[in-house]
């Protein structure tokens, strides 16, 4: 329950910060918004503001309302005034239904269809930007009161470090490691009794011991666990060097002085997101190359479980976490697939391109594809990491 309730929370903030920035941008851009929903319908409750009045107007939920139930309809200008705010009963996700959005009433004034291109194009790339923001400001805070950091480059002489440790970032399946049950996250101690310090320390004890069996010490949970481990050659290798097929990283809490700690939370959430596009630009390559996952795919549920566990390491680890979440909402919205902010991106690019809107019969067909794959995706993603966490 406890995972549950952050999951909601990270995910509502996360949310409502992609949908404000639609919202801000299509409001100062002349279209109307019928609706900014928290969750998915059907609606619970929502309000308004009568412009007639000044008063905020409460509205109750239907009960035995469509799961489609939006407000935007025939008649809606006439029942909802001004832009309601829902919270619906679905709580995975949220909202914002702009007038227009769908082709609809293509000659008002303060519809999304008559907007010039660069209008609409600014509106559906807003979210995306929002949350680049959010994943900053977080990080600006974190690095106030210390966050966990890969410091394997090296860091700047300004940050403060502790608690620096050798961490497991990956194990490639079917190796030494993976065989014997070490996993990603655990903090290596020592091999063969040696205390390792850097992840260099650690690769350049199994490079010169190569042709030895070795005992690794980590610490998962709180706890120490041991496992016998044998280099050897992996089939992903180019080298003939064995291994054991681990990916190593030296983390710490860093932290900043303020004044240096909102700048680099900035930076360090576009860096982020350039990193995490370009890892999946790899994952989309390889499958298109028929190459398979390099890199664990989570769902709903992984990333669920994910977030309960950053939450009981402290609020440190939660707002590391929460960024980097926010930092791969916007990388996934911002891809040029059908249904995604990207997708609607790319279809006024081709309008700008070709000098005439693409029929709108055909643009939304596309993204009726794009989101029953994307719904394919998530159900089978979700599945998997079910079947993980009871097998």
């Amino acid at each position: 329950m406890f995972t549950i309730i952050i999951f909601v929370l990270i995910l509502s903030t996360l949310v409502i910060a992609h949908e404000f920035g639609h919202f801000i941008t299509a409001r100062k851009s002349g279209m109307r918004v019928y609706e900014f929903g928290l969750g998915f319908p059907p609606r619970a409750f929502g309000f308004f503001k009568d412009p007639k009045t000044g008063k905020w107007v409460f509205v109750k939920g239907k009960g035995k309302s469509s799961l489609k139930e939006t407000v935007g309809g025939e008649g809606a200008e006439e029942e909802f005034p001004n832009t309601l705010y829902s919270l619906n009963w679905l709580p995975l996700g949220g909202f914002v239904k702009i007038k227009g959005e769908n082709g609809e009433a293509p000659n008002d004034k303060d519809s999304f269809g008559n907007q010039k291109a660069w209008k609409r194009f600014v509106v559906v790339v807003a979210g995306v930007t929002m949350n680049v923001l959010l994943a900053g400001v977080l990080l600006g805070v974190g690095y106030m009161i210390g966050i966990p950091t890969d410091i394997t480059d090296g860091v700047d002489g300004k940050a403060v470090l502790k608690d620096e440790m050798v961490l497991i970032q990956q194990v490639s399946e079917g190796s030494p490691a993976s065989l014997a049950g070490v996993k990603s996250g655990d903090q290596v101690l020592s091999l063969n009794g040696e205390s390792i310090l850097t992840s260099d320390q650690f690769l350049n004890f199994v490079r010169t011991n190569s042709n030895i069996e070795m005992t690794l010490a980590v610490e998962r949970d709180s706890k120490m666990m041991e496992f016998v481990l044998t280099p050897t050659l992996l089939d992903s290798q180019e080298d003939d060097i064995p291994r054991l097929g681990v990916m190593m990283s030296d983390t710490a809490i860093l932290s900043y002085p303020w004044y240096i700690a909102i700048y680099k939370g900035f930076v360090s959430a576009f860096y982020g997101f350039a990193v995490i596009f370009g890892l999946f630009i790899t994952v989309i390559k390889n499958l298109i190359m028929g190459q398979g996952l390099a890199y664990e795919v989570s769902g709903p549920v992984g990333i669920a479980s994910m977030v309960g566990q950053s939450a009981r390491m402290g609020i440190n680890y939660l707002i590391s976490t929460a960024a980097m979440l926010s930092i791969t909402l916007a990388v996934i919205n911002i891809l040029p697939f059908p249904a995604l902010d990207g997708g609607r991106a790319f279809f006024i690019i081709i309008e700008k391109i070709i000098k005439r809107p693409v029929p709108i019969k055909y643009e939304q067909l596309a993204h009726t594809l794009g989101f029953v794959l994307l719904m394919l995706l998530v159900v089978i993603v979700t599945v998997k990491d079910i079947w993980k966490i009871f097998v």
